[in-house]
């Protein structure tokens, strides 16, 4: 499986979380879909077709806890036969990042992506540059 970084920074703290976790297909990209790095997908369409869906679901549940007068949602879990997917997220010098991981339930669990999570949270943090401005990204 292959991982790819637009922003170098974002690399060594995914192929980290890639393996500890456990994790099949791995997206990190801004809240408006931008993908920064991904691990495990073969075909561009598919990286943007998750990245754009996963920045929805993420802006959704951000609405629903606004309406609901709480902060947003730290996580999301969604739990099939086979697959289970986790969407959270993170917060780095480059503003706040979403991160979109499927697993297999016969390989990893959500207990494990979610204890590698707060690894993988920690060092974008401690990764991400802080005095610089954002290039554009074009994924």
């Amino acid at each position: 499986m292959s991982t790819r970084a637009v922003e170098a920074w974002t690399l060594e703290p995914l192929v980290k979380f890639v393996k500890e976790a456990g994790a099949r297909l791995v997206l990190v990209m801004t809240s408006a879909g931008q993908v920064l790095a991904q691990h495990g997908f073969s075909r561009a369409m598919d990286v943007m077709s998750a990245a754009a869906l996963g920045a929805a679901i993420m802006a959704s549940t951000d609405e629903i806890a606004r309406q609901m007068q709480q902060p947003p949602f730290a996580a999301l879990n969604h739990q099939g036969e086979r697959h289970g997917i986790f969407l959270a997220g993170v917060m780095t010098g480059r503003g706040r990042l979403i991160a979109l991981v499927a697993y297999d339930l016969g390989a990893s669990s959500l207990g494990l992506v979610q204890l590698f999570f707060e690894q993988l949270a920690t060092d974008l943090q401690a990764a991400s540059p802080k005095d610089s401005v954002p290039k554009q990204v074009l994924a």
